[in-house]
C-alpha cells in the first residue's frame, strides 16, 4: 500500500512559528478593511453625500434627468415628490430621491 500513498508524520510545533502566524493573520484583515474602506465605502459615502445635497438644492425650473432616463423641468416640489414636466401639458410626479441629475439650463432646448 505504501506504493502509492506516503506515510505522514507529524513535525515538532514550533512556538514562535505559531504566534507570528496569529499576528500575521491579524495584519492581514487589517490591511484588508483599511483597502475596503478606501476603495468602496468612501467612494459610496461620497456619492450618496453628493446626491443627497443635490436634492436639497432642487428649485423649481431646474432642468432634471429622473429615473428611468426621463427628461424634464422641475414644476413643483414638496418635501418628498417633485412635478416634473416631460413635455408641454404633460406633468408626471416623482420621489425627489428619483432624480438622477440636474442638467445646465437650456439643456431640454437642444434634446
Amino acid at each position: 500500500m505504501n506504493l502509492f500513498i506516503a506515510d505522514a508524520y507529524a513535525q515538532a510545533a514550533d512556538p514562535a512559528a505559531q504566534q507570528g502566524g496569529g499576528l500575521v493573520s491579524i495584519m492581514m484583515l487589517v490591511v484588508m478593511f483599511v483597502a475596503f474602506y478606501f476603495l468602496l465605502i468612501r467612494p459610496q459615502a461620497k456619492r450618496a453625500k453628493e446626491h443627497k445635497a443635490m436634492i436639497s438644492a432642487l428649485a423649481k425650473g431646474d432642468e432634471v434627468v429622473a429615473a428611468g432616463g426621463v427628461l424634464g423641468r422641475v414644476i413643483e416640489l414638496s418635501d418628498q415628490y417633485a412635478t416634473v414636466e416631460i413635455a408641454e401639458g404633460v406633468q408626471i410626479k416623482v420621489q425627489r430621491q428619483a432624480i438622477q441629475t440636474v442638467l445646465p439650463k437650456g439643456t431640454l432646448k437642444s434634446a
